[in-house]
């Protein structure tokens, strides 16, 4: 009799505008590290985990990975960065896909400007984290993790 051998779960993390220039970018608000150093630790936390990584300024592109990914992935992680404030497009593709997606954003976006508290994707999403830093990607890793 053959052991078991646990298939690997496969984790997206889909960037939205601008996110491109973490590390770069507003200092202050995102904090000075990269994405790639945030992905590299990801996968040296979660080795049982398949990361793949996609990002564009592209609000179309990103609908098309989501619905790419989303009948493959064990789940979504998202940061759709102006996007989530604006894109029916995004939200309707969430809904369409069966992989659950966890809306992420690095800064408290309570504590910044008012149209930034207005969320079109949220209410298609399993849930939020909001204010953590590049932290707010573990903790959706996990929440993912859990289900």
């Amino acid at each position: 009799m053959k052991p078991e051998t646990k298939e690997k779960k496969k984790i997206l993390i889909l960037n939205g505008p601008n996110l491109n220039l973490l590390g770069r970018r507003e200092p202050g608000i995102y904090g000075s590290e990269t994405m790639e150093s945030c992905l590299e630790s990801l996968a040296e936390r979660y080795p049982e985990v398949t990361f793949e990584y996609y990002q564009s300024n592209v609000e179309g592109e990103l609908v098309d990975k989501l619905q790419r990914a989303g009948f493959c992935c064990s789940g979504i992680v998202l940061n759709a960065g102006g996007y989530t404030h604006t894109s029916v497009a995004i939200h309707d593709a969430i809904k369409a896909i069966d992989a659950p997606v966890v809306e992420v954003h690095i800064s408290n976006v309570y504590s910044r400007e008012p149209f930034r508290r207005l969320s079109l994707i949220s209410s298609a999403c399993v849930g939020v984290i909001s204010g953590f830093g590049l932290d707010s990607y573990r903790l959706a890793v996990e929440a993912l993790l859990a289900r």
